[in-house]
């Protein structure tokens, strides 16, 4: 199964590494200061939002029944055929927005200078190379992690089991708790 990334809204900090990691990685040569340098500077394609008490980096989920696919009148936004990442096809692109109208999760955005679609593409240079996306590199907390839906399951498994048993420093509750929160309930 495909790797995707997910994020543990409980340990999300908003530091905004993750958005600054994404800008960078998409500049020309892959620096900080090289990315200031650019013109237009690089755009980050993960937003951290504010959610409550909570902070949450949304992107693109690259939906397997993608919105943004079914709605672009011009084919712009594709699939890869061997990642299965959605990506936007610049060269196709009209900027009609119907992509950024259709994404139920807002990870399709209006790039304002060159008025194209613009959202993560999971990094295909450095997850080529087994690498993590940037935005999941950049995390101190680990709040965001690149793995398959197997993985992350196992993840949660585990900690429920900690904090069964009472070793847990951050309890699964804590992020039941959060969505509840987030969704007005109690």
């Amino acid at each position: 199964m495909e790797k995707s990334i997910f994020t543990f809204i409980e340990k999300c900090v908003a530091c905004k590494g993750c958005e600054i990691a994404c800008a960078v990685e998409h500049s020309s040569d892959k620096t900080l200061f090289g990315a200031l340098a650019d013109n237009p500077r690089p755009r980050q394609r993960v937003r951290v939002e504010a959610a409550g008490a909570y902070s949450y980096p949304a992107r693109c989920q690259h939906c397997q029944e993608a919105a943004c696919i079914a709605a672009c009148p011009m084919g712009a936004m594709t699939r890869d055929p061997d990642t299965h990442a959605v990506y936007v096809d610049s060269h196709k692109c009209v900027g009609c927005w119907m992509c950024v109208m259709v994404c139920p999760f807002g990870g399709v955005s209006a790039d304002p200078v060159a008025k194209k679609a613009h959202k993560c593409d999971r990094c295909p240079e450095r997850t080529a190379v087994g690498l993590d996306p940037a935005c999941v590199a950049a995390c101190p907390t680990k709040a965001m992690v690149f793995a398959t839906p197997e993985e992350i399951a196992e993840l949660r498994r585990q900690a429920t089991a900690a904090a069964a048993a009472g070793i847990a420093t951050t309890p699964v509750a804590s992020s039941v708790a959060a969505w509840r929160t987030m969704k007005g309930g109690a």
